[in-house]
C-alpha cells in the first residue's frame, strides 16, 4: 500500500538517518517524520525531523499521536560507548522505548512495527549457524544485551496487545564508514588487543545492509525475529593482519591491563566488545531470505577490508585565491 506513514526514531544517528534516506527513496513511504537527541547526519530531501530529548516522554508521546503512523522503524538505540558511555546510553534507550511503546499501544492507523535489536542478546559464546533463532537460548550476560531484551519485551507485549506485525532485527556489530562503533574504533587503533587463549570468531555487518533489513522488513510487514548478520567470520588476530595493525595477545592480568589501554587511547571497551573479543559470536540467519527476502551484500570480511580503507583524517590542502 503507497502513502504510508513512516515514523523513524533515532533519525539523527548514522543507521538512523540511513534508514530514513532509503524509506524516503521507495514506492510505498508516504510522509516520514522522525526524532532523535541530534539532528540528522546526512541531508534528508523530505523527512520532517524534530529534535527532542531522551527524557521528553510526553513529547515523543504527542508527536507520535499527532502523526499516527502506520510504520514504526525503532532505530533509537544506543549502543553503549557508540555515542554515549555505558550509563548514558543504558538510560536513554531506556526512556526512549518507553515512550514509544507506550504510544504505539494507542496509535490507531499502526500496523507494522520493526525494532533494532542486537545478537549480544544470546549470551557468550553464541555459536548457531543453520539453528532457527526461535531454537537459540536468549542468555544476554552484557549491558547492551540485557537493554536489547528490554526492547524486545516490550515489543512482544506490542504484538499481544494490539496484533500488529512486530519484527525484530538482531543485528550484528554494525560497521561503517561513519558509524559510531567502539569495536571499530578498537579496531583501527595502532596495535589491537585480542585474547590470546583461544583467539575466537565473530561476524559484523555493514550499515548499508543492516538499513537495507529495516526498509524490506517494513516493506514486507514482516512479523518474528531476524538475525541480520554478513556471511562468514573473522577473529581480531585476523583482523590486525588486515589492517596491518600490531597484534596485542591478552590474557588474565594483561587482559585488564589491554582494556584500560585501549580507553586511554581513546577506544573504550565496553562489557559487550569485551565478550565479543574473548568469546567470539557466529550466529546465522536462515529467516532473513525468507522472511525479508534480504541477503547482506558484503560478507565479515569485507566489512572488515573496508573499515580499514576508510582515512581516519583527510586532508585537504587550500586553494590559493587567484588574483
Amino acid at each position: 500500500m503507497k502513502g504510508r506513514r513512516v515514523l523513524v526514531t533515532g533519525m539523527g544517528g548514522e543507521l538512523g538517518s540511513l534508514v530514513a534516506s532509503m524509506t524516503e527513496r521507495t514506492s510505498w513511504a508516504g510522509d516520514i517524520m522522525g526524532f532523535d537527541v541530534d539532528p540528522p547526519r546526512r541531508h534528508l530531501a523530505r523527512a520532517q525531523f524534530h529534535r527532542v530529548d531522551a527524557t521528553e516522554h510526553d513529547r515523543i508521546a504527542t508527536l507520535i499521536h499527532d502523526f499516527n503512523p502506520h510504520v514504526v522503524l525503532h532505530v533509537g538505540v544506543w549502543e553503549p560507548h557508540a555515542r554515549l558511555a555505558t550509563e548514558e546510553a543504558e538510560v536513554c534507550t531506556r526512556l526512549v522505548a518507553k515512550a514509544v511503546f507506550d504510544a504505539a499501544h494507542e496509535v490507531e492507523s499502526l500496523e507494522t512495527v520493526v525494532v533494532r535489536s542486537g545478537v549480544e542478546i544470546y549470551g557468550p559464546g553464541s555459536y548457531s549457524p543453520g539453528i532457527a533463532v526461535e531454537s537459540t537460548p536468549v542468555a544476554p550476560n552484557t549491558t547492551y544485551g540485557r537493554m536489547c531484551l528490554n526492547i524486545e519485551e516490550q515489543a512482544t507485549e506490542l504484538r499481544t496487545a494490539r496484533g500488529v506485525n512486530v519484527c525484530t532485527l538482531r543485528l550484528a556489530p554494525v560497521l561503517g564508514p561513519h558509524v559510531p562503533s567502539p569495536l571499530g574504533r578498537l579496531m583501527r587503533l595502532p596495535a589491537i588487543p585480542y585474547y590470546g587463549l583461544g583467539n575466537p570468531v565473530f561476524s559484523v555487518v555493514e550499515d548499508h545492509d543492516a538499513a537495507t533489513a529495516f526498509v524490506q522488513a517494513a516493506e514486507r510487514d514482516a512479523d518474528g525475529v531476524v538475525n541480520i548478520v554478513a556471511n562468514g567470520a573473522i577473529s581480531m588476530l585476523r583482523a590486525t593482519m588486515v589492517g596491518r595493525r600490531l597484534p596485542l595477545p591478552s590474557f588474565g592480568p594483561g587482559w585488564w591491563l589491554a582494556r584500560n589501554a585501549s580507553t586511554m587511547a581513546g577506544a573504550p571497551m565496553p562489557d559487550h566488545v569485551a565478550d565479543l573479543i574473548q568469546h567470539g559470536r557466529l550466529i546465522a540467519s536462515n529467516e532473513a531470505a525468507h522472511l525479508l527476502r534480504f541477503a547482506p551484500r558484503h560478507s565479515t570480511t569485507e566489512v572488515v577490508q573496508r573499515l580499514y580503507e576508510w582515512p581516519s583524517v583527510e586532508r585537504i590542502p587550500a586553494r590559493q585565491q587567484v588574483a
